[in-house]
């Protein structure tokens, strides 16, 4: 009997180093299958692209396929929420967008910076000051000075739905001139596309839209980037000031993308997979491709990118409230 007892203690504690063991045993053989990468917006946008070349170079450091998967509707809720509720097992990770900021204060869903593992921002898109190349704007302060001399609805912007962060780029140019956050009668559009093809045929005054969703139109002489509400030039339009270089005003607006987990992985998978993460958006190709198509790479720590998504989303709250687009 006691010989029984003590081959059943015996395996009581194999069991228990087992399980100890475990994680660290998973970490290391961790992915031992393909890993999916959900983007919440449809395949060929900006965040698909981003998202595509990164995982190209995801799969060079995983040893393993990285699947982008397009999760669309909702404006980005289902996708992002997708990524909020997938099984935190390190074999699903997403592509956030700035709007996580702003769906609970429109009332869109519960969907916050907090309902993600947030890893890092991986690219910075800043507004563009844009208007129609043969227009009455030919420098960012005509279009300034234009804002101040204007009632209320006078002039029109698009360049997204409303709330969306172009939107907030706006509202938040009207209020550093000291004009009421809906100063200017924004127009909802489907996308930067939609809407820069009405400017070019004269249906509004300016946009805040990408420099990149510009480029074409612009090249095409049909529209001109004035300014950007960056700190930096961007390298793809060297000729462009600043705001700040071309007015004096001292207001930027950049949108970005950010890598995201859902909550609960693993530590040690975790750390896996953020350095992964990170090697791989080091990679010379990977951030070639995003340079080559004006986007700007970024990649902070997990408590930086907290930090500023804290500091994000009361932006976006203030300016929403102001626009009193805020449900909650």
């Amino acid at each position: 009997m006691i010989a029984r007892r003590a081959v059943l203690a015996g395996l009581g504690s194999l069991a228990l180093s087992a399980l100890v063991a475990a994680p660290g045993a998973l970490a290391q053989s961790y992915p031992t299958r393909p890993v999916q990468l959900i983007v919440p917006w449809a395949a060929g946008g900006g965040s698909d692209t981003v998202a595509r070349i990164i995982a190209a170079g995801l799969e060079k450091e995983l040893g393993q396929p990285v699947n982008v998967v397009n999760r669309t509707g909702g404006n980005g809720m289902t996708g992002h929420s997708a990524i909020a509720t997938a099984t935190p097992d390190g074999y699903t990770l997403g592509l956030a967008t700035s709007e996580i900021a702003s769906y609970k204060v429109l009332g869109l869903g519960d969907i916050t910076p907090e309902s993600f593992d947030l890893i890092s921002r991986v690219t910075t898109i800043p507004a563009g000051i844009t208007v129609k190349a043969d227009g009455p704007y030919k420098t960012a302060q005509d279009v300034l000075d234009a804002l101040k001399k204007a009632k209320k609805d006078e002039l029109s912007a698009s360049g997204t739905g409303t709330g969306g962060a172009w939107h907030l780029a706006v509202a938040g140019l009207n209020k550093a001139l000291g004009l009421p956050a809906d100063h200017v009668k924004y127009v909802p559009s489907q996308g930067g596309a939609p809407a820069l093809n009405e400017l070019a045929a004269g249906g509004l005054s300016f946009l805040a839209v990408s420099p990149i969703e510009a480029k074409a139109l612009a090249e095409g002489g049909r529209v001109k980037v004035l300014a950007v509400m960056d700190t930096k030039r961007l390298s793809s339009f060297p000729d462009v000031p600043t705001l700040k270089e071309a007015t004096g005003l001292d207001w930027t607006f950049v949108n970005w993308f950010g890598l995201v987990l859902p909550k609960g992985v693993p530590a040690d998978i975790r750390a896996k997979l953020i350095e992964a993460c990170a090697k791989a958006h080091a990679r010379p190709e990977v951030q070639d491709a995003l340079k080559a198509r004006g986007i700007t790479p970024v990649w902070e720590t997990p408590e930086e990118f907290k930090e500023f998504a804290m500091n994000f989303s009361k932006m976006a709250t203030e300016l929403l409230t102001d626009l009193g687009l805020a449900k909650q």
